[in-house]
Parts: C-alpha cells; sequence; structure tokens
C-alpha cells in the first residue's frame, strides 16, 4: 500500500482550543493546488523550507504553510536560490535570517533582473541560430 498516495487524498479539519475549526491541508491537497510533486514538497521540508506538523504518517500544512509554499514557487520562478528563498520566508514572516543573512534587496532584485534578461538574450539567440539551421534542411514535398 502507497501510504503517501492514502494520506494525499485526506481531507483534515480540526477543531482548536479555542472550539474553532482550523482548516489543515494534506500533502497531496497542497500538490494539486500548486501543481508540484509529493517529492518536490519533502524536498522543500528537508531543506527546512516547510515545517508541517505530523499525525502519523500524515502531513499536516497549515495555511501559513501554504502562504510560504506560495513564497517558495514564486522564488524558484523567479531563479533565486534556495538560501535566497529561505531569505525571503525569513524576510516576509520577520524571523531570523539564515546563515550567510541574503536579504532580498532592491539590489538583489535588480541583479536577479540583470541575470535572467541575459539568459534570455542567450536563448533568444539559440532560437535565432536553430531557425537557421531549420531554413538551412531541404523541405520535403509531400506526395
Amino acid at each position: 500500500m502507497d501510504f503517501s498516495s492514502y494520506d494525499a487524498d485526506r481531507a483534515v479539519n480540526q477543531v482548536t482550543p479555542s472550539g474553532s475549526e482550523a482548516a489543515f491541508f494534506t500533502i497531496g491537497d497542497l500538490a494539486r493546488e500548486f501543481d508540484v510533486t509529493l517529492r518536490a514538497l519533502r524536498f522543500y521540508e528537508d531543506k527546512g523550507l516547510l515545517a508541517p506538523r505530523r499525525e502519523g504518517l500524515t502531513r499536516l500544512y497549515s495555511a501559513a504553510e501554504r502562504a510560504r509554499l506560495e513564497i517558495i514557487l514564486k522564488g524558484k520562478k523567479l531563479g533565486f536560490t534556495l538560501a535566497e528563498i529561505k531569505a525571503m520566508v525569513a524576510l516576509r514572516e520577520g524571523g531570523p535570517m539564515p546563515a550567510g543573512g541574503l536579504a532580498l534587496t532592491r539590489e538583489k532584485c535588480v541583479e536577479q533582473l540583470g541575470l535572467l534578461e541575459h539568459q534570455k538574450a542567450e536563448i533568444e539567440d539559440a532560437i535565432g541560430e536553430l531557425r537557421q539551421m531549420v531554413a538551412a534542411f531541404p523541405t520535403r514535398n509531400a506526395a
């Protein structure tokens, strides 16, 4: 039996000490919502970026963990390293900065923008070269 898929399909709501219901998300809930693999979520947990509560084999993610995952995925999309993403999370949550103190500053954003623009130019050059190569091949007439 694959326990991860079993746990992934369970919806979880729990009553807090104040009597209100608190929603928790399973690993499967978040994987589906954000279109990421269970393995990716476990990797972020191993790296200290996520810290779900556990009940037996089930990982329970709070709304704060869900918000943290949004930041992680946005940082990844923007090309930041895991250390930089960890700093983004700490900065947003007002927690202690990770070792190395990589704060996300305007300068860091400008630096990342420059890096991505450089990569984009390289990709555009490669696309142009490939288009020239494709155009040089003889075309086959469908008979």
